[in-house]
């Protein structure tokens, strides 16, 4: 009898080949927030066995109300690198690339050479480019649209960008994209009208808690969106469902 392994009651529900296959299979993370890090981290326990993060920002006190490596012991830490322990904790047998970087238009040391994307940043400009050359490289990339100022995990729904609706993301990714002659983009987004965030962080300005060494401060952002443990992590979830699901049935 086979002896048991980390990995086994996957194997139960999914079968040898299919766990195999999600072994052998890379996977990239664009935005290791808090959307990111459990896509990361579902893909890790659901045994992908290569894994890359790209991500610039440090861990901020902010973080620890919803993003799963932000712990008061991990402050200070570069996502990327948080998010890393963590996945080698969850299987050593992984490879784990790390970028620190603020992924733009033209960003060097940026490969494409991954069986799957996940877009999980929050800036256009990055998402558009993320998901013109994913698709210009023929990689399957899925898109996380607006998961801030939500409060209703029942409202997110897997689509193709141009079927979705209420998200204000949304509708901008749905005309630029247009614009760029993208057909089709998996998206997952939420039908819940955005909530008007309370000004408690209206001091932020002046007495940011972020630590030293962050590049992109909440308070140079247009908009500081609120946010909370349930909603950006069952979007991850969703994102990470659908990639297994995609990789599998490519095998």
């Amino acid at each position: 009898m086979a002896k048991n392994h980390r990995f086994s009651r996957t194997e139960q529900l999914i079968g040898k080949r299919a766990l195999e296959r999600l072994r052998s299979s890379s996977v990239v993370v664009f935005g290791i927030g808090g959307v990111g890090c459990y896509a990361a981290e579902a893909l890790a326990r659901s045994g992908v066995g290569r894994l890359a993060l790209i991500d610039d920002d440090l861990i901020c006190e902010t973080n620890i109300n919803r993003q799963l490596h932000a712990l008061d012991s991990t402050t200070g830490m570069s996502k990327v690198d948080a998010m890393k322990l963590r996945i080698m904790d969850i299987n050593p047998d992984a490879a784990v690339e790390t970028l620190q970087m603020f992924y733009m238009p033209g960003a060097e040391g940026v490969s494409w050479d991954y069986d799957y994307v996940i877009d999980a940043v929050d800036t256009v400009t990055a998402k558009l480019d993320i998901i013109v050359e994913s698709q210009k490289s023929g990689v399957p990339v899925i898109s996380a649209m607006g998961a801030g100022n939500k409060l209703d995990p029942t409202k997110l729904e897997t689509a193709d960008i141009y079927e979705t609706s209420v998200c204000p993301l949304a509708r901008t990714m749905r005309r630029e994209l247009k614009k760029r002659g993208v057909e089709s983009l998996k998206v997952v987004y939420s039908k819940e009208p955005p909530i008007m965030p309370r000004n408690t962080l209206i001091g932020c300005r002046n007495g940011c808690i972020c630590p030293p060494g962050v590049r992109r401060t909440c308070t140079i952002r247009r908009q500081i969106p609120a946010s909370i443990a349930f909603v950006p992590s069952v979007m991850g979830l969703i994102i990470a469902g659908e990639v297994i699901k995609d990789l599998i049935k490519a095998s």
